[in-house]
């Protein structure tokens, strides 16, 4: 399993990459000011880096229980994905409804465009990440 530190790099680099990316993207697909995506993407990503840490330790725990290792195939990845990015939804739904002072559709919207945005990105940050810092062999 990944140490202390190593989880800290991962959530922390994971989320700066991400803000780099998504503000300007979100600025241009949604036609809202910088500052708006800015302060949505810096709120969902402080609560993103507490759940991403809180989360991966516990998957990686279940993953281990289940399967003898936390060594994760592309099928395990998806899923790692997925259920990572829809307990984010639940808590940054409402954030961006009252922020924005939009109703929880418009919200709905714009928040599945970033759950979108943010699967690919974790697949394939999460992917690279693995293979810049490899896991050890009896991990």
């Amino acid at each position: 399993m990944r140490t202390t530190p190593d989880r800290i790099r991962h959530a922390i680099s994971f989320e700066v990459i991400g803000l780099l990316l998504v503000i300007p993207l979100g600025t241009i697909g949604f036609g809202i000011a910088a500052q708006h995506v800015g302060v949505i993407a810096l709120v969902a990503s402080l609560i993103a880096t507490l759940w991403n840490y809180l989360y991966n330790l516990l998957f990686d725990r279940a993953l281990k229980r289940w399967t003898g290792t936390v060594h994760k195939t592309v099928v395990m990845r998806i899923i790692h994905a997925v259920i990572f990015e829809l307990g984010l939804l639940v808590v940054t739904l409402p954030l961006i409804a009252i922020y924005l002072g939009i109703g929880l559709w418009q919200a709905l919207v714009m928040d599945i465009a970033f759950v979108v945005f943010y699967l690919i990105y974790a697949f394939a940050f999460n992917w690279a990440y693995d293979r810049i810092f490899p896991l050890p062999d009896t991990a």
